[in-house]
């Protein structure tokens, strides 16, 4: 490796990789990194999703296996004790969230500006990012289950049936302060889930980018190799956490739809 790219290596900030940057505008909408990572994942459903379904065999294997254990996995462990006949209305949903955040998270753990930087293709830095680390993408994520769990509800059971099973049964006095507490709870609801899937990216991926700093900071071949191993680690530990996020936001989902459409549970 060069002494420049060694330079431009060392000094990048370990925040470089994680915050989003402007890359170019078309028409009245700037477009950043995170925005093309949202679409090259949406894409990727939309290539891989319709090429596993046409598949027939009776047995799967391969890639369709991974993603039938998955789908069958989340529809009859995840979803079907929660919502019971309702499961197959709200599936495509379950699922359509899962993996869209779980493929977002995935390419974002691809070293895109370290590739470019070696590749001597520098000045088309901030192409890659992890689009699950901003916290505007997570929030907007989090708005779509807040208006899926709240409309379900509605719609299940008529808006004033939804408004009276709002809270729990409680004497007269109280209800107004339970209509206060609940009302609260449900904002504070999706709040959890854009902050905890936002904060679990943003931090691994900070935490690589300065111990790599570090390793390349020290120049020394001992202090190298332990970077080099706790790099490894850290990521394999990111790959990890990019499927349990991806679960937990899709699981607790589940459990407020399961909630707004069985309000007796």
């Amino acid at each position: 490796m060069t002494q420049p790219t060694l330079a431009i290596l060392a000094s990048s900030n370990p925040l470089d990789h994680v915050v989003q940057h402007e890359l170019f505008q078309v028409g009245p909408v700037l477009v950043t990194n995170h925005m093309l990572m949202l679409i090259l994942g949406a894409l990727l459903l939309l290539l891989i999703v319709p090429l596993i379904a046409r598949q027939r065999s009776m047995v799967p294997s391969g890639l369709r296996n991974f993603f039938e254990a998955i789908c069958v996995f989340l529809r009859e462990e995840v979803a079907r004790p929660v919502l019971g006949e309702n499961t197959d209305r709200f599936i495509k949903f379950i699922w359509t969230t899962f993996f869209f955040i779980l493929f977002c998270n995935l390419i974002g753990m691809v070293p895109v500006d370290g590739i470019l930087v070696l590749a001597s293709l520098g000045h088309l830095k901030h192409f890659g990012g992890t689009a699950t680390s901003n916290i505007w993408v997570t929030g907007t994520l989090a708005a779509c289950a807040f208006l899926m769990i709240h409309v379900s509800g509605i719609r299940q059971q008529g808006l004033w049936r939804y408004l009276k099973n709002f809270i729990p049964h409680v004497p007269w006095p109280l209800i107004p302060v339970m209509y206060a507490l609940e009302f609260i709870g449900a904002l504070v609801k999706p709040f959890a889930l854009a902050i905890r899937l936002f904060a679990n990216m943003m931090a691994g991926h900070t935490v690589l980018g300065a111990l790599i700093g570090m390793g390349l900071a020290a120049r020394s071949i001992p202090i190298a190799g332990v970077t080099v191993f706790g790099c490894a680690a850290l990521s394999l530990l990111e790959l990890f956490v990019a499927f349990l996020q991806a679960y937990i936001f899709t699981y607790l989902t589940t459990l407020f739809i399961g909630a707004a459409v069985h309000p007796e549970h």
